[in-house]
């Protein structure tokens, strides 16, 4: 039975989050060694976790011969269907103790059945240094009198009273942040910029990225200049294309928008697993207008969200493109395998790959502040597969459809939302039909319809070689329909949306 006190575990933890400046703590798990720590993590996990023990038995492990990386690396994986779901959920925290975890979240999952994750005022201050790697490296919050309006949604859900909690832990550092909660309500968050937003030296709106785009677009449609509130933003919870993150930026006045805007990798599952850097965003921009090097790095004909992540906090392993992660929580998890594909990069193999390619995202970010430089490996996570269309053999993602519609004779006509699905006509010869979203100012014609259709047409062939080379020219014309904003067979209002249809 553990001893300690929550009361000694929140101080000693509040303390050592206090006390220690983001470059002395970044500084030393650089040189501290992330495999000791994951091994470290495993044999307290097997000791004291009876769902993690009892998985353990069951697959006649001696837990005592696990002691290096690679006796770590025939650990089976962890899954939702193999763990999370067949133990109690006390069982799954230490000591079978759910009472020494102070808050649940939900996640609704892709199944649509909740799944509860319990966790510690600690697990959120180790998540709070990946906000501060963004209020500090990419805001400058340390120095600019900032209000982060939370427009995640409220309530059980992960989103907001995770970054709530974290945002004001920020504060107690000595950052002079203010938060403020309107959560997802449209109408508070415009008062709360317009009323409050002058009195501060930026205004940063953390939310998920379609949701961020339509409060941005709605204030311009009443006329808010955005420009006057320096406004930054912090996403998570969907992959955007850097047209997307370009088209934003230039709606709020960005001035650089690798400093300007981070999104998380973040998950129920464990909180915030990595963040976009000024560092990984300039990386990003430049694979996105080269293509070719992009695919020639992640393998695919599609961008990823690029991270970086502290192999101390979450330790990243890829197993058949898979990514697993281990790490302490309110519910610890072992090699887990949260259903992402993708990948891990180091430092060093990215500025080398890169050199490779003529650019040095170094030289290019100093020529800015400074900020924003930190050795630490990468992380690359593509949206489920799922999510993909298959067309003539070639694998069609809707982040290849989205750059088309986010160009700038396309982008004013369009919300962003569109199903695309592969059907047959009447003589059974299949087609790609796109289904559009038009904005609610907006009225469809026919000029509008192919307008659009070109413009997807053109960056399919310009980012996805499967299409340009697997599909027959005369079919690779997507045919579009344009729908009204909010149209109750594919745009319900309210629920969340789907890009593709099978």
């Amino acid at each position: 039975m553990n001893t300690e006190s929550q009361q000694q575990r929140a101080v000693s933890a509040y303390t050592a989050f206090l006390n220690t400046p983001l470059d002395t703590l970044l500084q030393e798990h650089l040189h501290a060694k992330a495999e000791s720590a994951v091994l470290s993590l495993f044999h307290d996990v097997v000791t004291s976790v009876p769902a993690y023990k009892n998985f353990v038995a069951e697959r006649a492990i001696n837990p005592d011969l696990i002691q290096t990386i690679e006796n770590f690396q025939t650990l089976p994986l962890i899954t939702k269907e193999n763990y999370l779901l067949r133990h109690p959920l006390a069982n799954l925290c230490r000591y079978g103790q759910l009472e020494k975890c102070d808050m649940i979240a939900v996640s609704s999952g892709s199944t649509g059945k909740p799944t509860f994750w319990p966790r510690f005022f600690t697990d959120e201050l180790q998540i709070a240094t990946r906000f501060e790697q963004i209020f500090h490296d990419s805001f400058a919050a340390d120095t600019r009198r900032t209000l982060a309006v939370i427009c995640f949604t409220l309530g059980t859900w992960v989103g907001g009273m995770f970054t709530t909690n974290c945002c004001r832990y920020l504060a107690s550092k000595g950052y002079p942040i203010t938060v403020i909660t309107p959560g997802n309500n449209k109408e508070e968050i415009l008062r709360v910029v317009q009323e409050l937003g002058t009195a501060f030296d930026q205004v940063v709106l953390l939310g998920y990225p379609p949701f961020l785009k339509d409060v941005i677009d709605t204030g311009i449609a009443r006329g808010i200049e955005w420009q006057q509130y320096q406004i930054k933003l912090v996403m998570a919870g969907e992959v955007f294309s850097e047209e997307w993150r370009t088209l934003v930026g230039e709606r709020v006045g960005f001035q650089h928008p690798c400093f300007d805007c981070a999104s998380l990798y973040g998950t129920a599952d464990a909180g915030v697993l990595g963040n976009e850097t000024p560092l990984s965003i300039c990386i990003r921009r430049f694979l996105a207008a080269h293509p070719d090097a992009a695919r020639t790095l992640f393998g695919e004909s599609r961008l990823p969200t690029l991270v970086q992540y502290d192999p101390m906090s979450r330790f990243f392993e890829v197993k058949e493109g898979a990514l697993l992660f281990s790490g302490d929580n309110g519910i610890p998890l072992v090699r887990y395998n949260i259903l992402d594909s993708g990948g891990i990069i180091s430092y060093d193999a990215m500025l080398q790959f890169l050199a490779e390619w003529g650019f040095e995202p170094v030289t290019e970010l100093q020529a800015h502040r400074g900020r924003g430089v930190r050795n630490l490996p990468f992380v690359y996570v593509f949206g489920r597969s799922n999510f993909t269309v298959s067309y003539f053999g070639a694998n069609i993602y809707p982040e290849n459809v989205s750059v088309g519609l986010e160009q700038p004779e396309i982008r004013d006509w369009v919300t962003g939302k569109f199903v695309m699905q592969v059907k047959e006509d009447a003589d059974k010869n299949k087609f790609l039909s796109v289904v559009v979203e038009l904005a609610p100012t907006q009225e469809g014609s026919e000029e509008k319809r192919q307008a659009i259709a070109s413009s997807i047409l053109s960056q399919l062939l310009r980012l996805n070689s499967e299409f340009a080379n697997y599909v027959p020219p005369e079919y690779q014309m997507p045919q579009v329909s344009l729908t009204p904003t909010g149209d109750p067979e594919y745009f319900p209002v309210g629920v969340k949306h789907r890009y593709t249809r099978r």
